[in-house]
């Protein structure tokens, strides 16, 4: 048996293997957990989150069916599950205590967690165009908002953010055709349309600031344990894209902004993607290359992914040969497409002359499986018959008022909980709608300025009514015309004050001079 650090995963009974373990200097080669519903995934998951965190790596994963929030708990001593825990620790030779890891809830709604969000921009078109459905030609215009926003200094970090560009690019179409391509309306429309499902999915509070730092998510506690990350998930896997479109930004994230470390002792990070199946399915084939960028690439900054799902035919090709570390719990062969996947599954393992993997894979029961781990030399190990070990942490949900003292006393309380709505593309563009307005009232208003006030004609040609049948003035007298001008030349003045105005109003004196 090696003495690298590693993970005990499981061991042998009679009839079974030696003792199965991840050498934590192969945890960034990435892994995979496959098995039928009720097989064990779940707690697979749970004891290597346990594992990695105990050797100081921290841990992302999603809480699917809200059961994995007990990581945060001890095992109970007392509970129903105690003594067949203990049968199972002594047959494969564990020493098994009971104990508590260091946990962080996040929640993209903000309910059960700390929120997660990201910002538009961050996104990026490629992403937000797997989310919102688009076709070809409406990424194309979502393309052309992202260059857009980049040339004319309009940060998108959140939707009214976006809508309010693609409102002005159906505005602008024409010119922005000329510079950019054609951009139909219709397309626009489309966009816009399509953020509003996302809006009614709960897609508003996700994006906007302050957005996710990734070191957030790389912490160990005053013990050295690696921090389990664990996303609130059952609500969000209503919008299953939602979902899926949301991890693989969070892995591009760690992608594009980590550094190289080369083969590291242990991963700086390991992440668990699961209903992996989701990820895969109806995505474009663009989407599916940059996941098999990433799954080949990002194991040399330390991250470790692992994929869990129901089959291993769920995961392409391409991807499924990097997964050197492997949990293969039962899979159910009730039809010839089922029997095709089991056999698939069983060919993708390095055979032991002591049994037939196509079998084993079909007769492992609860908690056992069939695993596959890399040797020293990276070498995939031979395919053993392994009883999973239990535990250490609570096996299934907490009390929600667990949950809460838990987030009462997190290192990052407050950080996230108030959302933050700086300058970006909706205020500037709204600035520049009003400075428009202002420039095009302008010559309006100095026009208002100069209009005749009609209760003051009104008034100077009633005042010129009744000096017509007065005494004639000591002074020169002064025609018709001559009362009508001065009477309005005075009001007009009066409401103008100004050296300008009483030009002005010389001006006027002299066109009714004319019309008379």
């Amino acid at each position: 048996m090696s003495q690298e650090p590693a993970i005990f995963v499981g061991g042998g009974g009679e009839g079974y293997g030696l003792a199965q373990n991840l050498l934590l200097k192969f945890g960034n080669r990435h892994g995979l957990i496959a098995g039928a519903t009720g097989t064990g995934k779940t707690v697979t998951l749970q004891i290597l989150a346990e594992g990695f965190s105990a050797a100081g790596v921290p841990v992302f994963m999603s809480d699917v069916k809200g059961d994995l929030s007990g990581i945060a708990q001890a095992g109970d001593p007392a509970g129903k599950l105690h003594e067949p825990f203990m049968k199972r620790a002594a047959t494969i030779g564990l020493d098994l205590q009971y104990r508590a890891f260091p946990v962080t809830f996040w929640d993209l709604f903000g309910e059960q967690g700390h929120p997660i969000r990201a910002t538009v921009s961050e996104m990026g078109p490629l992403l937000l165009s797997r989310l919102l459905e688009l076709t070809e030609p409406q990424e194309g215009v979502l393309n052309v908002a992202f260059r857009l926003s980049d040339d004319e200094q309009l940060p998108l970090l959140d939707l009214k953010d976006l809508q309010a560009l693609l409102v002005f690019i159906g505005e602008n179409a024409a010119e922005i055709s000329t510079r950019y391509g054609l951009v139909s309306t219709a397309s626009v429309g489309a966009i816009q349309r399509r953020l509003l499902v996302l809006e009614n999915q709960g897609g508003t509070g996700f994006f906007g600031e302050p957005a996710l730092d990734l070191s957030d998510l790389m912490m160990t506690d005053a013990e050295g344990f690696g921090r389990i990350n664990i996303l609130a998930a059952d609500k969000l896997m209503q919008s299953p894209r939602m979902y899926a479109t949301f991890l693989l930004w969070m892995l591009s994230e760690l992608f594009e902004n980590l550094p190289e470390v080369g083969d590291p002792e242990k991963p700086k990070l390991v992440f668990f993607f699961d209903e992996a199946h989701l990820l895969f399915q109806d995505a474009p084939k663009a989407l599916v290359q940059k996941v098999e960028q990433v799954a080949r690439l990002i194991r040399s900054k330390g991250v470790g992914v692992y994929f869990i799902t129901q089959n291993p035919a769920d995961v392409p090709e391409n991807i499924l040969g990097q997964l050197g570390n492997r949990v293969q719990h039962a899979l159910r062969a009730f039809t010839a497409r089922d029997q095709k996947g089991l056999r698939l599954a069983a060919e993708t393992y390095r055979d032991n002359p002591r049994f037939r993997t196509e079998d084993a894979i079909r007769e492992v029961g609860t908690g056992e499986a069939v695993t596959s781990f890399l040797e020293l030399k990276g070498i995939p190990g031979m395919v053993e018959r392994t009883l999973i070990r239990p535990p250490s942490s609570r096996l299934g949900p907490i009390d929600p008022s667990v949950r809460a003292g838990i987030l009462a006393q997190s290192p990052l309380k407050g950080k996230y909980d108030t959302p933050i709505d700086r300058d970006s593309a909706y205020e500037r563009l709204r600035a520049r709608e009003v400075q428009a307005a202002e420039a095009a009232a302008a010559p309006q208003q100095a026009n208002t300025d100069l209009r005749i006030d009609p209760d003051e004609f009104s008034r100077a040609r009633r005042y010129d009514r009744r000096t017509d049948d007065a005494p004639p003035p000591r002074k020169k007298t002064a025609s018709r015309g001559d009362s009508i001008g001065e009477a309005f030349a005075k009001s007009f003045a009066r409401q103008l004050g100004s050296k300008t105005g009483q030009a002005i109003v010389r001006g006027v004196l002299g066109s009714l001079f004319k019309s008379r």
